[in-house]
């Protein structure tokens, strides 16, 4: 079976219950896509790629549908304790190449350092098959100027949900990129 995706959403959601696999069930509902059978796999941007909005990508979908995603996932069963899970996109200038999509699941980092740092691992890993020389030791926003500024790359960004631990209960988050066909 050959399936290269054309279509790509992307959710996030957050659950909490007493039970860990409750949390994680909830936090699918959160994000929506709790009606379908969950194939998670690695994390290519297919070229050609068209991106949806979790509205139209939604109503692509059917229940108990085998459906690939990437999915960075996070949980915790502590009071007070930080976590995140997201998703970095970094797309090629040409739409024929396949782009990277990576995944980041931290304790203690916000919303934003998570997203950055996922941000990050995609477009270095891009940036590494396309050939664009960089300093690795040079900060994030140093190199996504020049990632930007080589032509090769033409988008980056980063979904991401994090939550605090709640005394009793697990927190689970998730962030997804759904492919579909």
């Amino acid at each position: 079976m050959s399936f290269v995706p054309e279509k790509v959403f992307f959710t996030k959601g957050v659950g909490r219950h007493k039970e860990y696999l409750s949390s994680f069930e909830l936090a699918l509902r959160d994000a929506k896509i709790e009606k379908c059978n969950l194939v998670t796999v690695s994390s290519i941007f297919p070229p050609k790629c068209e991106r949806l909005s979790v509205e139209e990508g939604l109503k692509r979908l059917s229940p108990g549908e085998i459906t690939f995603a990437v999915m960075a996932r996070n949980s915790t069963n502590e009071h007070n304790r930080l976590i995140a899970s997201s998703i970095g996109v970094a797309l090629p200038a040409d739409e024929s190449l396949y782009g990277y999509l990576s995944e980041h699941h931290p304790y203690g980092q916000t919303s934003e350092q998570s997203g950055e740092y996922a941000e990050d691992l995609a477009a270095t890993m891009l940036a590494t098959t396309l050939g664009i020389e960089f300093d690795p030791n040079k900060d994030w926003d140093e190199r996504e100027g020049i990632y930007k500024m080589s032509g090769k790359i033409i988008n980056s960004f980063n979904i991401t949900q994090s939550a605090e631990g709640e005394d009793g209960l697990w927190t689970t988050v998730i962030a997804c990129a759904v492919l579909l066909p």
